[in-house]
């Protein structure tokens, strides 16, 4: 199936500079998407191609800083056109328990992860509301629905952004415009491998963690970044016209859950 509604569209990405959020850029332009790709370390080089870099603005964006994102959004909306598609991929982990969790890095999570969430989509709604179109999508995480050894803030500021999210696509429902979330679990990216103590860690991640209460994950493998950008621009697609406030898992079953 071939994707339509993305040629030619404006997207912001946050997180860009990585992992998941570089796959979806790539996958973007690629899909003849124009893209705003932002993230904290601008200096991040891109490979996405020589043949595809005038279709992608690289800027740099703390989305913790509410009148940053604003001045951003306003900035492309004037200069480079009106923004149609928002994706939330920037984020941060923790895996530290709680009772060893000091407040400033209890703080410093959801402030990336879930106020950096309500900072973009809030911009982004009030420049689409007047247009009646738009689509937005939250790279979350399959943590915010089971609940994770030494990763409670982790999993909760991701929970707070999943529903944050749903009920952002409630009220921007009746403009048309869509809001949904992508779950990933286990993904090969930095954030994943940097938590293995050896060559063995994809292995034990697959195979299930009984000391940790985590369940193995049925498909035998990691999903790699491609894997759940595939998922990401699916939901930003005329194909996904009538798909808003999901929750769609790719975690290769881990969770059980849809």
């Amino acid at each position: 199936m071939q994707l339509t509604g993305i040629q030619g569209k404006r997207a912001l990405v946050t997180g860009a500079a990585g992992g998941i959020g570089a796959a979806v850029v790539k996958l973007l332009v690629q899909a003849g998407a124009h893209v705003v790709a932002t993230d904290h370390n601008a200096n991040h080089p891109l490979e996405i191609g020589p043949e595809h870099t005038s279709d992608v603005t690289l800027l740099e964006l703390d989305v913790r800083d509410s009148a940053a994102v604003d001045v951003l959004v306003n900035e492309i909306e004037d200069q480079l056109g009106p923004i149609d598609l928002g994706i939330n991929v920037a984020g941060i982990l923790s895996t530290t328990k709680v009772v060893d969790t000091d407040d400033a890095s209890w703080r410093n999570i959801f402030a990336v992860n879930t106020d950096g969430v309500f900072h973009v989509s809030r911009a982004l709604a009030r420049v689409m509301l007047p247009r009646k179109r738009g689509a937005m999508v939250t790279v979350s995480s399959n943590a915010a629905g089971i609940p994770r050894q030494a990763m409670a803030a982790y999993a909760a500021s991701k929970a707070a952004a999943t529903m944050f999210t749903r009920c952002l696509g409630l009220e921007l429902a009746p403009h048309g415009i869509r809001c949904n979330i992508v779950a990933p679990g286990s993904t090969l990216t930095p954030m994943q491998t940097g938590m293995w103590a050896d060559e063995r860690g994809a292995e034990r991640v697959i195979a299930g963690l009984p000391e940790q209460f985590k369940t193995g994950i049925p498909l035998q493998k990691l999903a790699t970044p491609e894997d759940v950008a595939h998922s990401v621009l699916f939901l930003l697609s005329d194909q996904a016209s009538h798909i808003t406030m999901t929750d769609l898992y790719v975690d290769g079953g881990a969770t059980m859950r849809a």
